[in-house]
């Protein structure tokens, strides 16, 4: 957004500086236990410290930020134990979204899926992890939409986002990708043959491997 066109004050300018502000973290821009200095972010985003505290407050309840006392606010470091507890809830509700998907999913959403895995394929094929690792975030994306369950899909919106750094580590380990792949196929393979059980099923198989990867 251009700064000229950037609303400096009120609520507008705490739902800029919080979208950047997810962004950068989401996207690895921000690492964790990076300090966030209000005056700098202020300054960065066109915005007033008011406007950075109160975004800065709101990430903190997404539990992407913590705050410090005496020292100020922080990117969140999630540990490997709290990425596996994380993950363990995500295997509940993915399970459930993957299940739904199997019912509810039209052709034309089910011919996605195929398509994302043909694209995941060739990623592996070609050597592209973080490619991988993008298509592998969005096929997670659909099935979550296609299931229409809103509520599981909003908590484990906020559940992933705390996920990002693990998930970067997990995407550049060797042989990874390779690994993951299959499981992926047998998601798309089960919610294809509109099999609630399966899908179910290959959703918390591949989010058990998760697991494990992320203890190794």
């Amino acid at each position: 957004m251009p700064k000229e066109a950037r609303p400096s004050i009120g609520e507008q300018a705490k739902q800029h500086a919080l979208a950047q502000l997810r962004q950068a973290i989401l996207h690895g821009e921000m690492a964790p236990a990076q300090r966030l200095v209000e005056n700098e972010l202020a300054e960065q985003f066109g915005v007033t410290r008011a406007s950075i505290r109160a975004a800065l407050i709101d990430l903190e309840a997404q539990g992407l930020v913590e705050r410090i006392r005496n020292r100020g606010s922080r990117v969140r470091v999630v540990t490997v134990e709290e990425a596996v507890a994380i993950t363990e809830c995500r295997m509940v509700l993915e399970g459930l979204c993957a299940a739904k998907a199997a019912v509810a999913a039209g052709d034309e959403q089910l011919t996605q899926l195929a398509d994302l895995g043909a694209a995941m394929t060739k990623a592996v094929a070609d050597g592209e992890p973080m490619t991988y690792s993008e298509l592998n975030q969005e096929l997670h994306a659909r099935i979550r939409e296609f299931s229409g369950q809103r509520t599981a899909a909003e908590l484990l919106e906020r559940l992933n986002a705390q996920l990002v750094r693990h998930r970067f580590q997990l995407a550049l380990r060797p042989g990874r990708p390779q690994h993951s792949l299959n499981e992926h196929l047998a998601m798309i393979e089960a919610i294809r043959s509109r099999d609630p059980q399966a899908a179910e099923a290959a959703v918390r198989a591949h989010l058990t491997s998760v697991i494990e990867a992320l203890r190794d």
